[in-house]
């Protein structure tokens, strides 16, 4: 076993790296810790961030670490085609595609005051189905595409514990994530048998995280916690939510040669909420 076969399972030198919702918070340190392991990055997201996106290119760049940035909805096909010509013309393939974008509407909760047979908005349903379920399908066909023409590839879907788990109130959410989960492994069949055994598709289901579109659910404006922050810590384990920096080593083994065999899984990371029964 040569010296460093440990650190070869676990670099991804030189690999592209497509990252959808590239600008959010789960996002940003995956980006992170994806350069520095080898990756040349492409951060993904909405035209109204592009100069955002730039900006932390830049800073990518600048520290020795190639980086893009990429405008375009995950629900517009034509923009992520555009995308894939981009990323293409600046590094001729695409190894790892990093599905992150995704979110949740009010009229898609039901809240304890609202009523599943009333109040729940179809519309906002259909948003949050096109968001995170189409907005994880439409770029697996298009950068799965080019994975599939070289034979390689890896894709990381991202799950919820609302997809292992029944969550009150987050119904549209919950539904689409558990969509997620199936779609994950039947890409992970799909891919491996039509375009050969060097293509996976798995996914990561993080915990609770506190982002931009959770926080106000979990913290007071004090940042004390919330009644319902309050009855997720007590059905967690570990006694508190996750840091986003506790993802890297799950995303670093499933993009990497270390997970070679490892194909149409569903990893939590979520300080044993999926397992507790709450007694």
């Amino acid at each position: 076993m040569p010296e460093d076969y440990l650190a070869q399972l676990f670099s991804l030198e030189g690999k592209v790296v497509i990252i959808t919702g590239g600008m959010g918070v789960i996002a940003s340190a995956m980006t992170k810790a994806l350069a520095n392991v080898g990756a040349r990055v492409g951060i993904l997201d909405l035209s109204s961030r592009r100069a955002e996106a730039e900006a932390r290119a830049a800073r990518m760049e600048a520290d020795g670490h190639p980086a893009l940035a990429l405008s375009g909805s995950v629900l517009d096909r034509q923009d992520l085609l555009n995308v894939r010509e981009v990323v293409l013309a600046r590094w001729g393939r695409i190894d790892i595609l990093i599905n992150t974008a995704g979110g949740n509407k009010p009229g898609a909760i039901v809240s304890p005051d609202k009523s599943f047979f009333t109040d729940l908005s179809r519309e906002a349903i259909e948003d949050v189905f096109d968001l995170n379920l189409m907005g994880t399908i439409l770029p697996c066909q298009v950068f799965g595409e080019t994975m599939a023409a070289q034979k390689e590839g890896c894709i990381i879907n991202i799950s919820s514990m609302a997809a292992i788990r029944t969550l009150t109130q987050v119904v549209g959410y919950s539904a689409a994530k558990a969509g997620i989960d199936n779609f994950t492994r039947w890409l992970a069949v799909e891919m491996a048998r039509k375009y050969g055994a060097g293509l996976r598709v798995n996914a990561i289901a993080p915990g609770f995280f506190v982002g931009e579109q959770n926080r106000r659910l979990l913290l007071n404006e004090d940042n004390t916690l919330t009644d319902r922050g309050q009855s997720i810590i007590q059905h967690t384990p570990a006694g508190r939510f996750g840091e986003p920096e506790e993802l890297l080593s799950t995303l670093i083994w499933l993009c990497g040669p270390g997970a070679a065999f490892v194909n149409g899984v569903v990893v939590p990371v979520d300080g044993g909420f999926s397992v507790f029964s709450g007694v």
